[in-house]
């Protein structure tokens, strides 16, 4: 491999890209990265920086992620050269599972509000068909597509307009 960390990085972006829907051939390819980079004679900071951007890139499923850092303290083993310490490796790990977290958490947040803008376009479209009677097509599929801010600001002009466009003017 080329000791270009440029050229590392090219490899790691196309060795994604060659293993998108296979995790033992992105497993593979990884390890041969990874290997790579103790082969270089980098020093220690050079190597935790470009192990990151490998990281990040190449993601696995948990079991192979595991086996991988096992892989990684034979090598290290074999190299006597421990550059991702286990203190780094359980703080990488903590970190994709932080990680994990917040997104777990993210993707309720956004369900909640998801069902609150559903909620809040369900009461303005009974709002609407009892002051002005039935909806047309386009006023339904915008009531279900817009945000929940936008949602509780037409809410407050339902009873204040004359038309139902009324309602939607300027926005």
């Amino acid at each position: 491999m080329n000791p270009n960390s440029f050229a590392l990085v090219t490899a790691a972006h196309l060795r994604t890209r060659q293993t998108k829907n296979d995790p033992q051939a992105r497993y593979r390819a990884k390890l041969d990265l990874v290997r790579s980079l103790y082969r270089q004679g980098w020093d220690k900071q050079r190597i935790l920086d470009l192990f990151a951007v490998i990281d990040w890139m190449m993601r696995l499923p948990n079991a192979l992620e595991q086996r991988l850092w096992q892989d990684m303290q034979t090598i290290e083993g074999e190299t006597k050269m421990p550059y991702v310490t286990s203190v780094e490796r359980l703080a990488i790990q903590r970190g994709l599972q932080q990680g994990r977290l917040e997104g777990q958490l993210e993707g309720k947040l956004k369900d909640k509000l998801e069902g609150e803008a559903e909620k809040a376009a369900a009461i303005l479209e009974r709002l609407l068909a009892k002051r002005f009677g039935p909806l047309d097509e386009k006023t339904r599929e915008r009531l279900a597509t817009d945000t929940l801010e936008q949602l509780d600001l037409w809410t407050d002009r339902v009873l204040d307009v004359s038309t139902p466009n009324a309602v939607f003017e300027g926005h």
